[in-house]
């Protein structure tokens, strides 16, 4: 019977394990599918912000609370892992809690520390669910979470709630099997809070209690690999992602907005600000100015889509969004992940890609979206990982003014009095500085 136990547990492992690899290859093709960009500088920055906002949460604690909710949850997750580990060795070598005959009194330490953050992430998901579903927080119920965000966000929360009873429910009954001496359940101690259980599961018999705790055994840990799978089509993707998108994040000072190299190139020609060799590398063709689709932003701004928590703090802080405009950064960073995705999946299916008649512009994010971007970074100030909404909808800008001469007539005579005059103002440059005389 041990060896059958075994090999169902390998049989789902290796399948989990299967398709967890080929979304994973999946996400990073999709991710390549953006231009190139150079993030391998200044490791010690790049380290020291992965550990400081990835790993310890730093931008989440402006908003105490749902901050501490938010880290009882993120902790529980990892901590929790560990318990996981166990699983997948007893369930490989048909053993049962293998690590507690080694661990002697600190195994009980450690089982109580990984039920009491089981607790507090049972008790921190309800609160989550309270918040989403009756207090309806504002920004949780903009006009980009349709149907399915909502219940995304729901069906994890949800998920973990289950998956945390399990681990109480397994404890408990393993905690009554190990007082009656049933071979195979070894003494680990008390239990605090699976012991609140134990007067329910008392009185039940012996083969009860087993199926009981085996079935919340296997319900956990193929739960578990059933949510590692999942999360790659979730916004809870964020969970691994945090940790590449802080890495690579952008070191630059907010506010600093990237000059187009070609354009740069051009200007220094005509004005003779360049050595021959530099003009004689100037590109004889451009490709395009700013971003149509996905292709025209860099793997970076994509990477950024996959790891979007939906949270919307940056659609809270928008002044645009305050004010009624349709810009929402949160829903810019969903937009590109879905076009990223349907992109990737049509090059896999039918070869097809970028050749499917639509694009990121126009289809997904409309010109009066990206026109009431003030560009004052609000949003990725607010972002807790880093994640940067305001490149993508620049790109996007220049696209619309270099390449289809969109822009809204009011920007274009602003454009050209800047050209002109040096100034958003059509006076003559030389007259710039009377307003400062007296």
């Amino acid at each position: 019977m041990a060896y059958l136990q075994q090999i169902i547990f390998l049989l789902i492992l290796g399948t989990a394990g299967y398709f967890l690899w080929k979304r994973i290859i999946l996400i990073r093709n999709n991710i390549r599918l953006g231009k190139n960009l150079d993030r391998t500088d200044n490791h010690s920055e790049r380290f020291k912000s992965m550990l400081l906002v990835a790993f310890g949460q730093r931008k989440m604690f402006k908003n105490i609370i749902p901050a501490i909710l938010h880290l009882f949850v993120y902790v529980g997750f990892v901590v929790i892992n560990f318990e996981v580990l166990e699983f997948i060795i007893d369930g490989l070598a048909g053993t049962h809690r293998i690590f507690a005959p080694y661990l002697g009194g600190f195994y009980n330490v450690l089982m109580n520390i990984f039920e009491f953050l089981a607790v507090s992430v049972l008790a921190a998901c309800a609160v989550f669910l309270f918040r989403r579903n009756v207090l309806r927080v504002k920004r949780f119920t903009q006009p980009e979470m349709t149907s399915w965000p909502l219940l995304d966000a729901n069906l994890i929360l949800i998920t973990e709630i289950v998956l945390m009873l399990a681990i109480l429910s397994m404890n408990a009954a393993d905690q009554v099997l190990q007082t009656r001496g049933v071979t195979g359940y070894v003494f680990t101690g008390q239990l605090v809070f699976s012991g609140f259980l134990v007067p329910g599961f008392d009185g039940l018999p012996a083969g009860w209690l087993v199926f009981i705790e085996r079935f919340a055994w296997w319900f956990h840990i193929i739960g578990i690999l059933g949510f590692a799978i999942y999360v790659t089509w979730s916004k809870h993707l964020h969970i691994f992602m945090a940790f590449p998108n802080t890495w690579y994040s952008d070191l630059t000072p907010m506010g600093k907005m990237e000059n187009m190299d070609s354009v740069t190139n051009e200007v220094k020609i005509m004005l003779g600000l360049t050595t021959d060799g530099a003009a004689a590398q100037a590109p004889e063709e451009i490709g395009r100015f700013g971003a149509k689709d996905i292709n025209d932003l860099t793997w970076k701004n994509l990477m950024d889509a996959y790891t979007c928590t939906e949270c919307g703090r940056c659609t809270a802080e928008c002044p645009a969004n305050q004010t009624g405009k349709k810009l929402s950064p949160r829903k810019i960073m969903m937009d590109v992940r879905d076009r990223t995705e349907e992109v990737g999946n049509s090059l896999v299916k039918n070869g097809k890609g970028f050749d499917d008649g639509k694009s990121l512009l126009g289809d997904y994010i409309i010109k009066e979206e990206l026109n009431a971007c003030t560009s004052c970074n609000a949003c990725v100030e607010a972002c807790p990982v880093l994640i940067n909404p305001l490149q993508i909808i620049l790109e996007m800008r220049r696209y619309i003014a270099m390449e289809e001469s969109g822009s809204p007539a009011q920007w274009n005579i602003m454009f050209q009095n800047i050209e002109t005059s040096f100034s958003p103002w059509k006076f003559a440059p030389a007259d710039r500085f009377n307003w400062a005389k007296e």
